[in-house]
């Protein structure tokens, strides 16, 4: 064989002219790691701001979990509760239930499946709020799902109710406007798996009820009530907890960014060493 060299593969020596699709090419780079990296410290930095708001949120719930008991919303103040200002409020109400009109919405707990039991209450100042007395699990004697009885409708509803005055307290809770996520509720066939007050209120015939209703406390009503033979709902089971990962999902979107500031520094450090001395 004789001699030479094979510059088959070669990089171009030191100093060479790059050509103008490889310049093109690292401009494109650059520009949308820039963007990139603008996008990922934005979602990052948003990250942060949802952090301080969860963590306001959390130390403004267990503020008002553990406050004493307060008077609930009157029916002058419904048009203003809101999530914001009312939910998990720690609300004392009192008045005689309407026992025949109790609805019982699918519940998954740490219990198992079972039921929320809700039902109306008429207060004393003439409006009808509803009462979460609790969780029945399924097939526990007496409580399942099943055709609602005929009740009596509009205004007269609460002339239908019985029984000693009780006194509730407990969470407030906002209605559910959405049912379960694979499931509707079927009013037509009393089944329920979301807990939507106005639509369970106008499938009982009743009149407009408070937006809100009361998870009662464990200790349930006082005194102590027993509307049927079957088994009391077990009250006091309000999971209050919020998911908090704001601060991984931050962590990621920095990290992010920052493989991107690396990748921007390396396209410009090689279009520096590719230009002709």
């Amino acid at each position: 064989m004789t001699g030479g060299t094979d510059n088959t593969g070669a990089l171009p020596a030191r100093g060479a002219v790059p050509s103008p699709r490889g310049k093109t090419l690292r401009i494109s780079v650059a520009i949308i790691a820039t963007l990139m990296l603008a996008g990922f410290f934005a979602l990052g930095t948003w990250q942060l701001f949802r952090l301080q708001w969860k963590l306001a949120l959390i130390e403004r719930v267990e503020q008002r979990v553990h406050a004493a008991p307060q008077a609930a919303p009157a029916p002058a103040q419904w048009a203003q509760v809101s999530a914001e200002r009312h939910e998990y409020l720690h609300v004392r109400v009192s008045g005689r239930y309407l026992p025949a009109s109790a609805t019982q919405v699918l519940a998954s707990t740490g219990r198992g499946i079972g039921y929320w039991v809700l039902t109306p209450l008429c207060s004393t100042d003439g409006s009808i709020v509803m009462v979460n007395r609790g969780f029945v699990p399924a097939g526990a004697g007496g409580w399942k799902a099943q055709p609602a009885p005929p009740t009596a409708s509009g205004p007269a509803a609460c002339a239908s109710a019985s029984g000693e005055q009780v006194s509730v307290t407990g969470l407030l809770r906002l209605s559910e406007t959405a049912s379960h996520a694979l499931r509707q509720n079927e009013p037509a066939r009393n089944y329920w798996y979301g807990r939507d007050l106005q639509a369970i209120a106008s499938a009982r015939g009743l009149p407009p009820v408070a937006p809100y209703f009361i998870d009662a406390d464990a200790a349930g009503e006082q005194p102590p009530l027993a509307l049927s033979a079957a088994p009391q709902p077990l009250g006091g089971m309000t999971l209050v907890q919020f998911p908090n990962n704001h601060l991984v999902y931050a962590v990621t979107w920095f990290a992010l960014a920052l493989m991107m500031a690396a990748a921007i520094y390396w396209v410009l450090r090689d279009a520096r060493h590719a230009r002709p001395d």
